[in-house]
């Protein structure tokens, strides 16, 4: 069973995620705002936070990002705010993922079990190289030239997938079923930015990426030298 962290100012919103991820098996634990939030993750440990954006005297941004600094647990948050450029600046805040208001249930459960199942083996080679970059797939590690890289667990689950099968491609809705388990409430949209953040962090030219190309309306392909 694991232990889930969920922060929102909105009573109907937190009984929405506490009721459908005890449903799930897991113990929730809930926090009303920021700042209660982070007194509550100081006094326990968790396996996934859960937490909204937009909240009184401390936002999910900084809670996020003072979470970072403790700790590795995986942070899915629930923003209203559907910019591109506010989901990556949450990601590159050390988010995991996100789900946009209104969201459903199905899409809730389905990004917090892959967010959980981070911990897990990964499948494939123990070890893959390309270019500057290095993976060790069982600790999860990467490397490019030489320094650690930190993917957030989406990131790295999209890079081990496409790892098993170079030169392949891997169609959206493939890539969707294998990273977060379901198709359910996963978009084009959703993975577009992980991949982007996927890019920017492992490509020496994310706007003309070498190893992650775009297949133009059928997915993404993995090209190995």
């Amino acid at each position: 069973m694991s232990r889930v962290l969920a922060i929102d100012d909105e009573p109907g919103i937190r009984k929405v995620v506490r009721d459908a991820l005890e449903r799930e098996g897991h113990e929730v634990v809930s926090a009303i705002d920021g700042q209660e939030g982070l007194e509550r993750f100081g006094d326990g440990t968790f396996d996934l936070v859960v937490t909204d954006l937009a909240m009184p005297r401390v936002d999910g941004l900084e809670l996020v990002q003072e979470i970072r600094r403790k700790s590795s647990v995986p942070i899915l948050v629930l923003t209203v705010r559907g910019e591109e450029r506010e989901k990556v600046r949450l990601l590159d805040a050390g988010a995991d993922d996100y789900v946009t208001k209104p969201f459903g249930v199905a899409e809730l459960v389905a990004r917090a079990r892959a967010l959980l199942r981070r911990g897990e083996p990964a499948r494939g080679p123990a070890l893959a190289r390309f270019g500057d970059v290095e993976v060790a797939l069982e600790e999860r590690t990467v490397r490019k030239n030489g320094r650690a890289v930190h993917l957030t667990p989406i990131e790295f689950s999209i890079l081990a997938t496409m790892l098993r099968k170079p030169g392949a491609v891997w169609t959206h809705r493939q890539l969707m079923a294998e990273v977060w388990g379901t198709t359910a409430g996963v978009t084009n949209d959703t993975l577009r930015v992980h991949m982007g953040g996927l890019r920017r962090k492992l490509e020496n030219d994310p706007v003309q990426p070498r190893w992650f190309r775009t297949e133009p309306w059928v997915g993404y392909r993995f090209s190995p030298d």
